[in-house]
């Protein structure tokens, strides 16, 4: 029996590549979206005041901390590119195969913002316009981000090895 672990790169890479390549598709679209249809706008409640529409260009990282430092970030996410192409290649259950695709497909569109966007090459800005009521406005690319990162924590923070087992037996 072949175990998620023990399967060849070539068998990883298309999950990989599918989820990484969705990610950015989705994002980079609805970035266009709201660039052509939120510019000038009140906001635009969703769900009241709890979910809105409302673009920004966010020069930093998460809350715009880091706002003067375009260039480390461009640099810090195309390392970070790098590194989870490595490890979503490597042996490992699906459901981490899959949390490190959404980080991948997350972290590639946030490098693509970076690189392409105004105010200029590696130093452009990300576009964010989904509002959490007011807590902070992020994209596409932040909830893949999001949910990649807590489902590689679920299975370190609840049981792991069963996790694991389960997925070597399918």
């Amino acid at each position: 029996m072949e175990t998620s672990a023990s399967r060849p790169v070539v068998a990883r890479v298309p999950l990989v590549l599918a989820v990484a390549v969705l990610i950015v598709a989705v994002d980079q679209a609805t970035k266009f979206w709201a660039e052509s249809a939120l510019p000038g706008r009140a906001p635009v409640p969703v769900l009241g005041e709890f979910l809105q529409l409302r673009l920004l260009y966010n020069p930093g990282a998460a809350f715009s901390i880091g706002a003067g430092a375009t260039w480390i970030f461009t640099i810090i996410t195309a390392v970070a590119v790098v590194v989870l192409i490595w490890f979503a290649v490597k042996p490992a259950p699906r459901v981490q195969t899959l949390a490190l695709s959404l980080l991948l497909g997350g972290a590639v569109t946030h490098l693509l913002d970076r690189l392409f966007r105004e105010p200029g090459f590696a130093r452009g800005h990300v576009v964010d316009f989904i509002d959490y009521n007011g807590w902070f406005v992020g994209n596409v690319a932040d909830i893949a981000l999001f949910c990649g990162a807590v489902l590689l924590l679920i299975p370190a923070l609840f049981g792991g090895d069963q996790a694991k087992k389960a997925d070597d037996e399918n």
